[in-house]
């Protein structure tokens, strides 16, 4: 096996290193599943609120997860209150009102926008790990979170002064997209937290992240206005029911067991690099199958987001 200790004047080097791990691609093929959520959910928005989507797509998820935390139950036991809160944002932010704001986005906003402004993800996440894990700030992140804004400003308006000539669904779907960036970048912390200090195996806390949005998303729902009778009997008609099945399996179970496993052994630069094939595949998809291109002022801006993720990454 080769050494992995690495003197002080070879630590520049560690990212190509760490991509040779098996992790990193763990990482990456589940981040990649992520971007067949705009191609799985704009189809249902016709028929279904964005709560009803996100609702329905966990309680398909119950099956893994009601088991995976009966199993796993022991590791709760002697939990802090701070690992319980860590389970709870994870469940109640990033699985529950994430995805719904993320849904709505779609709603609203432009697909490939919504997907590019995940990679704001993360910044949150140095943000994060700078007030819960006591982790420096990398030299130089306010210069680049300057840049990263204004990516984000252009992939919003574009050239043009602020809300002029843009519409307010566009400017309202970045807004939701960047919230729902917000929470994950923050469940993106937790988890690592939770699968690191807390000693969680990956199985487990996917369950919990599934299995402990349930009853707030039922909560969300009722709130809006939902009648339950008209979303099950759509959920059951054959059409919708493909749909919700791909989507609670692939960009759902299957790309949340991968990525936490990959996390569980993966340092958060490699990752974040990782993660851009997250909304490299969803604009992808998005082109292929919805028609929906972006434009070079656009592109532009996701490049000045991946220029200062690739730069913030080098540098962890």
């Amino acid at each position: 096996m080769p050494n992995r200790t690495f003197s002080p004047a070879l630590k520049p080097t560690a990212p190509p290193v760490l991509f040779r791990q098996g992790g990193v691609w763990l990482v990456a093929l589940g981040a990649a599943l992520w971007g067949m959520d705009s191609l799985l959910r704009v189809p249902l928005m016709g028929a279904f609120t964005s709560t009803e989507i996100v609702l329905l797509e966990h309680l398909l998820l119950l099956v893994f997860a009601v088991p995976a935390v009966w199993i796993g139950r022991r590791q709760f036991q002697g939990l802090s209150l701070r690992h319980l809160g860590a389970i709870l944002f994870i469940s109640w932010g990033g699985s529950g009102l994430a995805t719904v704001l993320f849904t709505m986005g779609f709603q609203y906003g432009h697909p490939s926008v919504v997907l590019l402004l995940q990679k704001l993800q993360p910044l949150f996440v140095l943000l994060a790990a700078r007030w819960l894990l006591q982790e420096h700030l990398p030299k130089g992140f306010g210069l680049h979170l300057l840049v990263a804004l204004g990516g984000t400003y252009l992939l919003t308006f574009g050239l043009q002064a602020p809300f002029l000539g843009v519409s307010g669904g566009q400017v309202t779907g970045s807004l939701l997209s960047i919230g729902a960036a917000i929470l994950w970048g923050g469940s993106t912390v937790m988890g690592r937290y939770l699968l690191t200090r807390a000693k969680m195996s990956f199985e487990t806390l996917t369950g919990a992240r599934f299995l402990f949005a349930v009853p707030l998303l039922f909560g969300m729902a009722a709130m809006s206005g939902s009648s339950f009778s008209n979303m099950w009997s759509g959920a059951l008609h054959p059409e919708y029911l493909s749909v919700f099945l791909l989507l609670a399996l692939l960009p759902g179970l299957l790309s949340l067991l991968l990525y936490y496993r990959g996390l569980s052994t993966t340092p958060a630069s490699a990752a974040t690099l990782a993660e851009l094939s997250f909304p490299a595949m969803g604009v992808l998809l998005n082109w292929v199958f919805l028609d929906k291109g972006i434009t070079v002022t656009q592109a532009v801006g996701f490049a000045l987001i991946w220029w200062v993720v690739f730069r913030l990454s080098m540098r962890r």
